[in-house]
């Protein structure tokens, strides 16, 4: 064949992974795999995760294609441009190399500097599919839109693709070119039941200023329910999995939709346990039961901090107390919750982690993640800190999360933050009287005390 997908995540070489062990397949490129074979265009995908490079470039001589594409995001970055260099050597036949994914959009002439002979910007399946075409009959890449390529050491960025307006017309993701049993057992091995994706949107309405909007933009579009519920039926009865995973942004954002994918869920035998995101305002008595009835079993309710003034500041639109209460009813449905906190947005001050601690002992989710704030470029987030980066890493041998940049306290102040937060929390949880409870507040009084030093 011609043509290779491939990325370059390896769980091998991941060790914060190999302590959660919940990897999911690659969707996005294995829906462009598929499209490719709706136009007639065999194609290799060769998926990294439990593999090593080695034997991904063992597989690439022996297949010798003439274009190899790679999906990059913000963490392979760095593995993606190892490739890269790898397969620029004559081994391999000097293959055209195409990246596509979140992270090219506003870093063009970093990866064109890094080796990469063309981008793939939004979108991947029409224009992968107009690209290969091109490239195979030696076409004019100028013809093909939301590409991005070097003409005589001047970086060429061709008019944006226009979004897939009826997502209907999209194959289902080509889940059998990958052993799709390597998730399913590593998912049985180490949580008692296996998990997969599944993706019924793309685009987010919203405007939250750290969140990057790269690939599908700000908007909205949505498979048709009957689709959705019968790619449901088809995963229950090829791969039997105990739940999914939609990884949708907003999963709630129209109660329209979900009105009709309760009735075609029920309808088609699709009930499959679940979980998914949204947001508290998109949540209401009525929808939870919905959610419930159809195989609901976890919520993850967004936050990111208990403090309004946090919250605005992020543009995130909603009443802290809003998504308070909602966690609280979701609990009360016997739906599981999970919420998402991020410290050390700028502007975040002492008060306002005290106040999300108190908001994550009241709202009392079922999970939560917390992170520290980092700026992705392109993101609003990113343009309003830009002048106040004090820590610029290496473009190639780095990523986002390293950048670093003037906050009201320092960069070490909000890690020791994490671990105030998470003990004041779990202390609250624990039983006052016990030995874990002791050493929970004898945590969160350390971390306390090394916060006030780092300031």
């Amino acid at each position: 064949m011609s043509i290779v997908f491939t990325h370059a995540y390896y769980l091998s070489g991941d060790p914060k992974e190999q302590k959660i062990m919940k990897p999911y397949p690659p969707l996005g490129l294995l829906y462009v795999s598929a499209y490719l074979k709706s136009k007639n265009i065999d194609n290799d995908v060769f998926d990294t995760t439990f593999s090593t490079q080695a034997a991904q470039l063992d597989f690439i001589l022996e297949k010798q294609p003439k274009v190899i594409c790679i999906y990059t995001n913000l963490m392979t970055k760095i593995e993606v441009i190892k490739l890269i260099k790898i397969l620029k050597k004559e081994a391999f036949g000097f293959p055209k190399i195409v990246l596509g994914g979140p992270d090219v959009t506003y870093n063009v002439a970093n990866y064109l500097k890094a080796g990469a002979d063309f981008l793939v910007i939004g979108e991947g399946e029409e224009t992968t599919f107009e690209l290969y075409k091109a490239i195979m009959t030696h076409g004019d890449f100028h013809q093909v839109n939301g590409i991005a390529f070097l003409e005589n050491n001047q970086i060429i960025q061709t008019p944006p693709r226009s979004k897939f307006k009826e997502l209907d017309e999209l194959p289902l993701p080509n889940r059998e070119a990958i052993n799709m049993q390597n998730y399913l057992q590593t998912w049985k091995t180490n949580h008692g039941q296996s998990s997969m994706t599944i993706s019924t949107q793309r685009g987010c309405p919203y405007t939250c200023k750290w969140c990057s909007t790269a690939v599908y933009g700000q908007s909205y579009r949505r498979r048709p329910a009957n689709l959705v519920a019968a790619e449901m039926k088809l995963l229950k009865e090829r791969y039997k999995p105990d739940a999914l995973w939609f990884v949708d942004d907003v999963f709630t954002v129209s109660h329209k939709w979900l009105l009709a994918f309760k009735e075609e869920v029920l309808k088609q035998d699709a009930v499959i346990p679940f979980e998914c995101i949204t947001r508290a305002e998109r949540l209401n008595d009525e929808i939870l039961q919905l959610l419930k009835d159809i195989g609901c079993f976890r919520i993850w309710i967004g936050a990111e901090s208990g403090s309004q003034t946090i919250i605005d500041a992020m543009d995130r639109r909603v009443d802290v107390n809003q998504v308070k209460k909602v966690i609280q009813d979701t609990n009360a449905m016997g739906i599981e919750t999970g919420t998402f906190i991020m410290l050390g947005y700028p502007g975040e001050t002492e008060k306002d982690i005290e106040e999300t601690i108190q908001y994550l002992k009241e709202a009392n989710p079922t999970l939560y993640t917390i992170t520290i704030a980092y700026p992705i470029k392109g993101t609003s987030l990113y343009n309003e800190i830009e002048h106040k980066i004090t820590q610029q890493p290496d473009w190639e041998t780095s990523t986002d999360r390293e950048i670093d940049f003037e906050r009201t306290y320092s960069r070490k102040y909000y890690q020791y933050a994490v671990r105030k937060v998470v003990n004041e929390v779990e202390f609250h949880r624990a039983s006052k009287n016990s030995l874990k409870a002791l050493k929970l507040k004898t945590k969160s009084i350390l971390a306390g005390g090394l916060m006030k030093i780092s300031k």
